[in-house]
């Protein structure tokens, strides 16, 4: 339940941003600066709920086959994969990591 009032609190935040911003702007053009830095806002947030619900709290639910997959997929879009393979390639990796633990 957590994960989803996270999820509906940044949607609301980042629609509360996109409808300010023209508002307070207007017509002017940001610097590119900016452009590129607002840019990153999202992924970098979606990159940080990830790893705190992966790592649980304290980091007490913290699962090595979970943190493989996630690398795995990670990776794999380093390489420029689709996005789908390299989902693929990360759930590939954590359900052979799971069957050779056991």
């Amino acid at each position: 339940m957590r994960l989803w009032i996270a999820i509906a609190a940044t949607t609301l935040a980042s629609w509360t941003m996109k409808a300010a911003g023209p508002a307070l702007i207007g017509n002017r053009r940001l610097p590119r600066w900016a452009d590129d830095s607002i840019a990153l806002l999202a992924p970098a947030l979606l990159a940080a709920l990830l790893i705190v619900e992966l790592g649980g709290a304290h980091w007490t639910a913290l699962n090595g086959t979970q943190v493989v997959g996630v690398a795995a997929t990670g990776i794999a879009r380093g390489f420029k994969a689709p996005m789908l393979a390299a989902i693929a390639s990360g759930v590939i990796v954590t359900a052979l990591l799971r069957l050779a633990t056991g």
